[in-house]
């Protein structure tokens, strides 16, 4: 049974760093797309950082150059390193599957496996 389970969420100030872990089971990574999407009160699920079959990363443009994607070596753990935190960043963080599309479309109905989320609150 596929499953997804995200943690490392917490509360920091405006320029702090977390690390998101997404710990995979049933899921072989060189056969799926990954990815992490977020979503805050009042606004629609967006896509954060996807990863390919080929190992291709990409980012939305309000994140490049302050948060990394990346897998384990096992390829069992997804995670997303956030840097230079904004309290923009404020949302529920998701881990993702795409098990069809390479490379993954970023709009989250294309998305076919999801975690439950954690929390991310950066504050001013």
């Amino acid at each position: 049974q596929e499953l997804l389970v995200e943690s490392g969420g917490n509360s920091v100030q405006s320029g702090g760093s977390l690390r998101l872990s997404c710990a995979t089971s049933g899921f072989t990574f060189s056969r799926y797309c990954m990815g992490w999407f977020r979503q805050s009160p009042g606004k629609e699920r967006e896509a954060v950082a996807v990863i390919d079959r080929d190992d291709k990363a990409s980012y939305t443009d309000s994140v490049k150059g302050r948060f990394t994607i990346s897998q384990d070596d096992a390829k069992t753990t997804l995670y997303l390193q956030m840097n230079s935190l904004k309290p923009e960043d404020t949302a529920i963080y998701y881990c993702a599957v795409d098990s069809y599309r390479n490379p993954p479309r970023l709009d989250p109905v294309f998305w076919n496996y999801w975690g439950k989320g954690t929390q991310v609150t950066v504050s001013s």
